[in-house]
């Protein structure tokens, strides 16, 4: 395919923090060029023995999602930094990752974006798998056996094949759980083998899978 000079690179920022923030970021956000954001809520897991013990090691969170031209999204998640100070522990979590489409958006047409590529060695990756609800926690226990640090849980709902029964003669659709887990590139490997097997994740039913290479990251330590 032939790059156009008006093609451009877009990036899906991703930031994680605790509840009440997600407006923050999104209007920071803003002020770099970001036009807007959809904010999902989920809980974040703490592998910390004391918190477990005082009850609070599932903390609430507000997940930020924001698609932006890679160049403003760069300077987006710089700011962010500097607004928010990742780099302080649980002050919270943002990367990037490529966009290959993009559609629906009054700003920017399909043909006017080039294919994204990303970095070409990138340390982290991002962990997604979708889960009936209840089973979430056991995706975390299994990446956790395989060295991840923890993981954001959302809640959701499916409408798969497989998971859609009925009730008096009505289709139901149950609730699903989606585990966010970010590792490292040299324990991804380790970690999904492990959800694989603990979960059966390849019997007809029991979850997907899916991993997406990290372009750039704040707020890892």
């Amino acid at each position: 395919m032939v790059n156009r000079p008006d093609q451009k690179e877009f990036e899906l920022i991703c930031v994680i923090v605790h509840v009440d923030f997600a407006s923050k970021v999104i209007k920071a956000a803003k002020k770099s060029g970001v036009t807007g954001g959809t904010v999902l809520f989920g809980r974040g897991t703490v592998q910390n023995r004391f918190l477990e013990l005082l009850g609070l090691s599932d903390i609430r969170k507000e997940i930020v999602l924001m698609i932006a031209e890679k160049r403003t999204a760069y300077n987006a998640l710089q700011m962010l930094d500097r607004v928010f100070n990742f780099n302080k522990p649980h002050h919270g979590i943002a990367f990037t990752t490529s966009v290959k489409n993009l559609f629906g958006s009054g700003n920017f047409k399909p043909e006017h974006i080039k294919g994204n590529r990303g970095v070409e060695n990138p340390m982290y990756s991002v962990i997604f798998v979708v889960v009936d609800k209840g089973n979430a926690e056991d995706v975390i226990d299994a990446a956790t056996k395989a060295g991840s640090r923890g993981g954001t849980i959302i809640n959701a709902r499916g409408s798969g094949i497989h998971e859609t029964s009925k009730l008096f003669s009505m289709e139901i659709e149950p609730e699903k759980e989606i585990v966010m887990i970010i590792s490292e590139n040299t324990a991804t490997e380790a970690i999904v083998a492990a959800i694989r097997d603990d979960l059966e994740i390849d019997q007809p039913g029991k979850g997907i899978i899916f991993v997406q290479n990290i372009n750039k990251t704040y707020g890892l330590y």
